[in-house]
């Protein structure tokens, strides 16, 4: 092996991402076996390697940037502690170098995505540097104290000064040899023992109070995670403090820094391999430590994915409840054939239970495959029922089952699928393929299957909030509440109220909107409930869905707990029933998460699945998973809404999502009827102006369509738009209006008509609201025109000019005009001139000797123009004004 520098090329140094100390000493120590080396360190390493480095250490290192260096001359490039190609930046550039020889030092065990190497030299050390002490050591290469120091410093960091399990004895000889050159133990100990700063105390404070212990298959498993806008450099630090403050054994911690997600691992169990369960992100490590970084993901995301990975290797014997399927497919026995291959078809499966009743609740009484539905249609006897043609010959399994059961079940029956049954009811079902792939996850390592959505289980953070309920609900709602819970426990089923309504309790924010969710049929509690409750039902079966009214008015909404798969970005969602976890998962953001259970057992009791009281209290709008606005663009109005609505701020990470999605175009699929729809609940906002503002910001008016550009002169006239609204609402006034249509009229001010029509076509507007849009903007817009050239009008030309106007109209007039006098004039009319009449009527005309006829209505028309211009003032003088108008109508008038 020649070590020394090549004639031909230079030799580059180099070792992972974020650096920690042992990668730093073996970087030195790989310098002193290469000598005329260059060392390159990618990315930035932790905050106090930095600083100890820079400060004190830097002239041990002939160390430059990987853009100062001649890429195409390197001809040897040396890694240590690690191997992984996407873990050393932009050193692997150089690996399409041709002829590159590749050298590799590492502790970690062999993984994919490692890079092919000339030389590799692996032992299971508990650091790497202890491995090129050695080779220092036989060669006899001089070192000096300071670079004793930094290696030994490596193996003290790495080993947790010799308190890791992955201790070996060859870090003891290593430490030795180091301490033989001269390496201080004094300089070690002030830093492996370094004392925390205020803002890591926080940090480390999070961590603890935002974690959790998942019993894994009887293993203790604490995942913590935390959210910082910054870059956390000391997190590996902090995870190492808070395992051994905690008495931890295993701990996963989890940190959204910006658009990435970072997990540090660190295991003291046999069973817990932390390198091969970060495996599947990207990360690289070895059993008892390693870390992650994923992009473009967000943490609740994250941390299911983990805890599925976690639930398929932390095992110490597979049960039937870990792998099977849930929820079940099935159907009932007059269930058509074609209807049966239809089910089969949607849900990509070879096989279908049939039991009594439907959704799997009811006794289990057969199966049918595939095969056989085939031969079915293809003799023509596709309306024939299962149940003639249905195979009963089937065994079970219990949830706790182990595998070596399972697999003797299916294979000595030949059975396509094995039906898992707790107290009768078929719970999941395991199929030949979750078998095989379970048989061959175990016998491959680094095999990275994870188990379907629907076989995460729940391990929610619970409270019981009835103190906070009895406090922020009015007794009617509190009883409806009650009432509900004691008919869904009745029926057997579980209830909640989530989403909206229970955010807005923790903000102590009124609301109208009560949403419950039902853990089994919701359109037969919504019947059951509004039957006691004396209150009207309206169901809609496809959805799983029903209103039901009071007889005050109020309403709340009814939902089965579902499931919800889009066929393709921008789609309408497609429902299947599940429980109340995932049907919180389908949710737009982790505010909306939040659910109170309403059974009497347990009535109060609030579950949090996705760490939603945490951002409710960091003030963030988080979604759940990365793609989420592909699947329903929509989101991104809302999540503008509640941003402003709330005072709260859109995360890092969801916020460079809805600029992919903007990017994307993902808006330019959806019915212009969706769109309309989540505009105008903005519009209606109380002040709709800055989530206005933040939507032109994002390029997402333009993007709904190029005319809806935001300027300043635009902006001024929604801060009017909105002053004058609000001086509106202050009056009281009972006339409805649509506050939404005032501001889009002010938005589309300036459009020609073509446009305007182009951009009513893209929102499908209702023909009323069309119309208000167009023609009556127009017509508001020539009024305005006109009456700025005629300010000194008199109030019967004002009202004649107004009689007819809409509300909308004449509030977008006030928006829209710079003059105070136009102002003045309109409100004016809204607040008098509209109100006056004529106090004699046509009866008193007949009793004044006036012929009945059309002369009576010109006549009256005349008095209400001459009160407005203050020309009558009472009764008498409408009486003589009648008098003398209908004795000389031209005369009498033009002299008057």
């Amino acid at each position: 092996m020649n070590q020394t520098a090549d004639k031909d090329g230079l030799t580059v140094v180099s070792t992972h991402i974020n650096a920690d100390f042992d990668a730093i000493a073996s970087v030195l120590a790989a310098q002193k076996l290469y000598p005329g080396s260059i060392v390159v360190l990618p990315g930035s390493s932790e905050k106090n390697l930095r600083n100890f480095f820079i400060n004190s250490m830097a002239y041990l290192f002939n160390m430059s940037d990987i853009g100062q260096i001649d890429g195409p001359k390197v001809s040897r490039l040396v890694l240590v502690d690690t191997s992984q190609k996407d873990r050393i930046g932009k050193a692997a550039d150089l690996l399409a170098n041709p002829g590159l020889e590749v050298h590799v030092y590492d502790h970690h065990p062999a993984a994919d995505g490692d890079v092919t190497a000339d030389l590799r030299v692996y032992e299971a050390t508990g650091a790497t540097v202890s491995i090129l002490a050695k080779m220092l050591q036989e060669q006899n290469i001089p070192i000096s104290p300071d670079e004793a120091t930094v290696m030994c410093l490596g193996i003290y960091e790495d080993t947790g000064s010799f308190t890791f399990t992955s201790t070996t004895p060859k870090d003891f000889s290593a430490a030795a040899f180091f301490l033989e050159k001269g390496a201080s133990i004094n300089t070690i100990a002030n830093i492996v023992s370094r004392e925390m700063t205020p803002e890591q105390v926080g940090i480390l404070n999070n961590m603890i109070n935002n974690s959790r212990t998942h019993k894994i298959n009887g293993m203790d498993v604490t995942l913590a995670s935390i959210y910082t806008e910054e870059y956390v450099p000391d997190f590996a630090f902090l995870v190492h403090k808070m395992q051994k403050m905690k008495g931890i054994n295993v701990l996963f911690a989890l940190a959204q820094m910006g658009n990435k997600v970072y997990i540090v691992g660190r295991s003291k169990a046999d069973e817990v391999d932390a390198g091969q369960i970060l495996n599947p992100f990207g990360g690289g490590g070895h059993p008892f430590a390693a870390s992650a970084s994923i992009k473009h993901m967000a943490l609740p995301q994250v941390e299911q994915e983990l805890l599925a990975i976690l639930r398929m290797q932390v095992r110490k014997t597979t049960l039937a409840r870990e792998i099977m399927s849930t929820p079940v497919v099935a159907a009932t026995p007059d269930i058509s054939c074609r209807a049966a291959g239809e089910l089969l078809t949607r849900y990509n499966i070879n096989a279908l239970l049939v039991t009594e009743k439907p959704e799997a609740k009811g006794r289990l009484l057969g199966f049918i495959t595939r095969q056989v539905i085939e031969k079915i249609l293809y003799h023509k006897l596709e309306e024939a029922p299962v149940s003639e043609y249905m195979n009963t010959d089937l065994s079970l399994a219990g949830p706790d089952d182990e595998l070596a059961d399972i697999q003797r079940k299916i294979i000595e029956n030949s059975q396509r699928l094995l039906p898992v049954v707790e107290n009768g009811a078929v719970i999941g079902v395991i199929t030949r393929t979750d078998l095989l792939n379970t048989l061959v996850y175990q016998r491959e390592a680094g095999n990275q299957r994870q188990p379907a959505p629907t076989q995460i289980q729940a391990h929610p953070k619970t409270r019981d909030i009835k103190r906070m309920m009895n406090e922020r609900l009015t007794p009617p709602v509190l009883d409806i509440l009650k009432n509900a819970g004691n008919t869904a426990a009745e029926l057997e089923y579980s209830a909640y109220v989530v989403g909206g309504f229970v955010r807005d309790l923790f903000l102590s924010r009124s609301t109208e909107d009560v949403d419950i969710v039902i853990e089994g049929d919701g359109i037969a509690f919504a019947r059951e409930f509004a039957g006691r409750m004396k209150a009207r039902v309206h169901y809609y079966k496809k959805f799983g869905t029903a209103v039901i009214t009071f007889a005050d008015g109020s309403k709340i909404d009814v939902a089965s707990a579902r499931l919800e798969y889009y066929q393709f970005p921008a789609a309408l969602p497609t429902v299947e029933m599940s429980s109340i976890k995932l049907d919180l998962f389908r949710r737009d953001f982790t505010i909306n998460t939040l659910a109170v259970c309403l059974n009497p057992d347990k009535f109060g009791l609030l579950v949090d699945f996705f760490s939603a009281q945490r951002d409710i209290k960091e003030k963030t709008i988080r979604v759940l998973h990365s793609l989420s606005f592909v699947e329903d663009p929509t989101r991104i109005f809302r999540a503008v809404r509640f941003e402003q609505r709330f005072g709260f701020t859109i995360g890092k990470m969801t916020e460079g999502l809805i600029k992919n999605a903007v990017k994307m175009e993902f808006f330019r699929r959806l019915s212009g009827h969706r769109v309309f729809g989540e505009l105008r609940q903005i519009l209606e906002e109380d002040d709709p102006v800055p989530a206005i503002e933040r939507l032109a910001e994002f390029n997402l008016l333009v993007s709904l369509h190029e005319a809806l550009k935001i300027d300043k002169k635009t902006v001024a006239a929604l801060h009017a738009t909105r002053e004058v609204v609000s001086w509106y609402d202050l009056l009281f006034v009972d006339k409805p209006y649509m506050k939404w249509m005032v501001y889009l009229m002010v938005l589309m001010r300036g459009m020609a008509q073509q446009t305007t029509e182009d951009l009513c076509d893209r929102l499908e507007l209702p023909p009323r609201h069309r119309e208000m849009a167009d023609a009556g903007r127009r017509e508001a817009d020539t009024f305005l025109h006109w009456i700025q050239r005629n300010p000194g009008i008199k109030n019967s030309e004002l009202y004649q000019r107004l009689f007819g106007f809409r509300v909308e109209q004449m509030l977008y007039v006030m928006s829209v005009t710079d003059s105070d006098t136009v102002k003045k004039h309109i409100s004016r009319y809204i607040l008098t001139l509209q109100h006056v009449a004529p106090l004699i009527k046509g009866k008193d005309l007949n009793e004044i000797g006036i012929a009945p006829g059309p002369l009576y209505s010109e006549i009256l028309r005349k008095i209400l123009y001459a009160r407005l211009d203050e020309k009558v003032r009472t009764r008498e003088d409408e009486l003589e004004f009648a008098m003398r108008y209908a004795n000389d109508p031209d005369g009498w008038w033009k002299r008057r």
